[in-house]
């Protein structure tokens, strides 16, 4: 290998917080046993004779009690980089949340305008009464949904639009497919059909409540407007997609 090559190259090394504090703290002991070694040694004959033994305690008690502050000092420091750290993570995780919950918002907000923009200025192909968009949210109760159907009319806002939505929940129940009544699984809807009275759009909220013996595969909307120019709009929206977010 070249010496140019060997000067263009670069050694990676791990950043490991606190680890020279306590390699410090390790280093600062070993110090200290080597010293007291070294005064134990010199203060004997053939490994034997002890002088003074009462300066040699005094000596050592000194050593002690240094090696323990500068333990103490070195502790505190390591404390307060594991400290600072802890709290460097709290704050990012904090903004990544907050980042989160921003980006949640901006796409609701941009849903919001495509929706009202579409309703206020409509292709060809989507005009009059449409089934916007259905939305599920699991409630704490076991099997229990909030729901809310969103219909519009896109284009020729200036007359109100009426007449009825069925919505049915398309399932097995013992191996067989079975479709029921959104009125036989919430208290909120009364009749097989929900009366609509509108010019730009309408909600129909509420609650249901799955029989445990029913899984759920479809939702199925028929919205059917009445009046000299009567409509249908009809969608069937995937229960497994709905109950992904």
């Amino acid at each position: 290998m070249s010496d140019d090559r060997k000067a263009g190259e670069y050694v990676v090394i791990r950043h490991k917080p606190g680890y020279r504090l306590r390699r410090t703290l390790i280093l600062l002991v070993f110090s200290v046993a080597s010293a007291v070694g070294g005064y134990l040694i010199g203060t004997t004959k053939d490994g034997f004779r002890l002088s003074n033994v009462s300066e040699a305690r005094d000596y050592l008690r000194g050593e002690l009690e240094g090696v323990r502050e500068r333990q103490t000092g070195m502790q505190q420091k390591l404390i307060n980089l594991q400290r600072g750290r802890t709290i460097d993570q709290q704050a990012l995780n904090q903004t990544r949340r907050t980042i989160a919950a921003l980006e949640t918002k901006i796409a609701e907000l941009e849903s919001d305008l495509t929706f009202y923009k579409n309703i206020m200025a409509p292709s060809e192909t989507s005009k009059g009464l449409q089934v916007d968009r259905f939305n599920l949210q699991a409630a704490r109760e076991e099997r229990t949904f909030g729901f809310k159907l969103v219909l519009t009319q896109i284009g020729g806002n200036k007359n109100y639009i009426s007449g009825m939505v069925a919505i049915n929940v398309i399932g097995t129940r013992n191996g067989e497919r079975e479709l029921v009544a959104l009125r036989d699984l919430s208290e909120d809807i009364d009749d097989l059909g929900v009366k609509f009275r509108f010019r730009y759009f309408q909600d129909v909220e509420g609650r249901m409540i799955l029989p445990s013996d029913f899984e759920p595969v479809e939702i199925q909307v028929v919205a059917q407007a009445q009046g000299p120019k009567s409509t249908q709009a009809e969608r069937t929206f995937d229960w497994r997609k709905l109950t992904e977010n």
